[in-house]
């Protein structure tokens, strides 16, 4: 059974970056496309960004790719999101996910495994 732990959620002010990490564990990380998807109050999770097993291949939701950067180290069973100049429509509950599948083309509902989410809050 996979596992994730995401952390570094926390209360920041807007411009300021923040880094999240995902720790991976129960199976082999390498064979899992990697995401990262968010949920704001009162909105449904949405993706953020996406990476394939190798790390060669990312996708991002077309908003964020400027100021967000997933990216993974499959020595370590981990994956990360940078984001930059947070705004307060950040404010969110940032989800970790994995999926077997391979593709990264892949909807909320293909998602495989979720771990349990950290706060990130943005103050004007």
């Amino acid at each position: 059974q996979v596992q994730l732990v995401e952390f570094g959620g926390k209360s920041v002010q807007a411009g300021d970056s923040l880094q999240l990490s995902c720790g991976f564990s129960g199976r082999t990380f390498a064979n899992y496309v990697m995401a990262w998807a968010r949920q704001a109050p009162g909105k449904g999770r949405e993706f953020v960004a996406i990476i394939s097993r190798s790390g060669r291949r990312i996708d991002y939701a077309h908003s964020l790719q400027a100021r967000f950067t997933i990216s993974r180290d499959n020595a370590k069973n981990m994956v990360y999101l940078q984001m930059n100049n947070l705004q307060p429509e950040d404010t969110a509950v940032y989800y970790c996910a994995a999926d077997r599948s391979g593709s990264i083309y892949i909807t909320l509902a293909d998602v495989d495994y979720w771990g349990q989410g950290t706060q990130v809050n943005v103050s004007s």
